[in-house]
């Protein structure tokens, strides 16, 4: 392996390790399970031409009905920053969380497109599906998309189905001939379906009735999904030089809280742990979310200490 193999090596694998550990759901044996997830995903990502993305998870919880703040923010920027690198990128998202999406976008700095499909518009999906295929996308990339689970409907990690509020986004996810990455912090997320079976069900709770079914070419299993995508932007940054100052204009700590506050004042976005809507995610405040994206840019722009 060369100096400069084996350096990117390192990078890499320093920041697989930061974005992918349990924060207390219980995942540590599926982030086991997937080391070098993070690795491959980044290595197909580098290589891509068109990139559609997925997201949108809603919380339906007492009082509360409101898309969550985990996954917009980190799709909005991962999709600004390779438009910026000159990846085009667009966003599927189903109704309940669209505004949640537009506004992530628009906060993150725009030029990406936003496809918005009813809960149950099958022909609306069907006619996103070949949208999708005649733009001829390179990459399909899910971050923290509630999948169906091997018992048929999408479950939140409460074991709650959500299909009421979940439109059938891994039919658009498999269905072109695209290569297909995914970002999960849960066990219930499209892609999660990569895992080893049964897997999910023996050690995350409610597993049996949450594992997501759907399966894809690369995985990532991140602590918190948006640091999954923050990941996936650091990786690129090692990977592509070419790409390093557009990257670093969204991998940002400024830009993680802004894009957050903004969902959760204009599209009443809440924490999907917490469900109080404020700009926290999965019950971790912006001063976790900054020092962890911080960290990344070191590693990224090779300023760490070994």
């Amino acid at each position: 392996m060369s100096p400069r193999t084996s350096e990117t090596y390192r990078r890499i694998a320093a920041i697989e390790a930061l974005v992918c550990r349990d924060v207390g759901r219980k995942t540590g044996e599926l982030v086991e399970a997937n080391s070098g997830g993070l690795s491959a995903a980044a290595h197909s990502l580098a290589e891509a031409t068109r990139v559609g993305l997925i997201t949108g998870f809603f919380v339906p919880r007492g009082d509360v009905a409101a898309p969550e703040t985990d996954g917009p923010v980190g799709t909005a920027l991962l999709a600004a920053a390779l438009a910026a690198c000159g990846v085009p990128a667009r966003i599927a998202v189903d109704t309940p969380c669209a505004a949640a999406v537009r506004v992530a976008v628009v906060a993150a700095g725009g030029g990406v497109a936003v496809d918005e499909v009813g809960v149950d518009d099958r022909a609306g999906l069907d006619r996103l599906t070949e949208t999708w295929r005649q733009a001829g996308l390179s990459h399909a990339l899910a971050i923290e998309r509630c999948g169906r689970s091997t018992g048929g409907p999408p479950r939140n990690m409460r074991g709650v189905d959500v299909s009421p509020w979940t439109a059938p986004l891994d039919d658009l996810f498999l269905g072109g001939p695209w290569t297909k990455l995914a970002v999960g912090d849960g066990g219930n997320e499209i892609g999660m379906g990569k895992l080893p079976a049964g897997l999910i069900a023996r050690t995350v709770p409610n597993g049996a009735d949450i594992a997501c079914a759907t399966s894809c070419d690369h995985l990532v299993v991140a602590g918190v999904s948006n640091w999954g995508a923050y990941g996936l932007m650091a990786a690129l940054a090692v990977l592509r030089a070419d790409w390093r100052p557009a990257i670093a204009r969204f991998l940002t700590a400024e830009r993680d809280l802004s894009v957050t506050q903004a969902i959760v004042d204009r599209a009443g976005a809440v924490d999907g742990v917490t469900a109080r809507r404020e700009a926290t995610v999965d019950g971790f405040g912006p001063e976790i979310h900054g020092a962890l994206i911080d960290e990344l840019g070191r590693i990224a722009w090779g300023q760490a200490a070994d």
